[in-house]
């Protein structure tokens, strides 16, 4: 049995008991308001649902830094799938982080948790991944002890997700790139983290704004997929297929 009052002082509970008191690592790298938080939601329901070559669906831990989770965007896309409301939210646990270092701790309770319920846990989502590094090492000065604690966490994340056969899914911002404009890169932005973060992420997407409602979506690093590029809306029901 799971220690809950522990993991409620921790942060984690479950979305549900939110409401009643008031084995892969994808990365992905957004502009602002692409659907990189809209993407995670959807996750957090398609997730649990049967999919294809045997899988069952299982439960998802959210991790939050920036604040932008809201439960009532899981109902809306629980609606769309046509599967309970109370059982999507009873099936992801929530965390919010508010330092770097804490979420740093919170992936020990994390890993205690998938140690609990072996083979429970399908999901693993930090959005976003970055956020709290770049409150807490702001300066140049600091940017090598920031990349070193980068490590230490991308490490950790890999060993959870390969000893627990969980997928990870992080999202991260961009950032203008001073030397883009000297190398004539048609896009003058780079993720942030480095190559740390780069090298650590088995398959990269970036998002980007399409025409209206619409969103692109491009792979361009994975070691099973070609570079690749889709087009997807956001609608009430989460990330669907873009309507020409």
């Amino acid at each position: 049995m799971a220690d809950i009052k522990k993991l409620k002082l921790v942060g984690i509970c479950t979305v549900k008991g939110i409401q009643m008191t008031t084995r892969k690592a994808l990365c992905n790298i957004k502009e602002f308001r692409t659907g990189k938080t809209q993407l995670s939601h959807t996750l957090c329901v398609t997730a649990q649902l049967p999919g294809e070559e045997g899988y069952s669906g299982g439960k998802v831990i959210f991790i939050d830094t920036e604040n932008t989770f809201r439960p009532d965007r899981l109902r809306d896309i629980a609606d769309r799938f046509n599967v309970d409301h109370n059982a999507v939210l009873d099936n992801v646990l929530y965390a919010r982080a508010y330092t770097s270092e804490h979420q740093m701790e919170l992936l020990d309770f994390v890993a205690a948790k998938f140690h609990e319920e072996g083979g429970v846990f399908k999901l693993l989502i930090i959005d976003s991944i970055m956020a709290l590094f770049r409150v807490d090492f702001s300066g140049r000065g600091e940017l090598a002890e920031r990349q070193q604690k980068l490590a230490q966490m991308l490490s950790r994340l890999q060993k959870i997700s390969e000893e627990y056969n969980v997928a990870v899914f992080v999202t991260n911002q961009m950032t203008a790139d001073p030397g883009a404009g000297m190398t004539f890169q048609a896009d003058p932005k780079k993720p942030i983290g480095g190559h740390i973060l780069a090298h650590a992420s088995t398959t990269r997407i970036s998002l980007r704004k399409g025409r209206g409602e619409m969103r692109i979506a491009k792979i361009f690093d994975s070691p099973v997929m070609p570079e690749n590029e889709a087009t997807f809306a956001i609608s009430a029901g989460g990330v669907t297929d873009a309507k020409e």
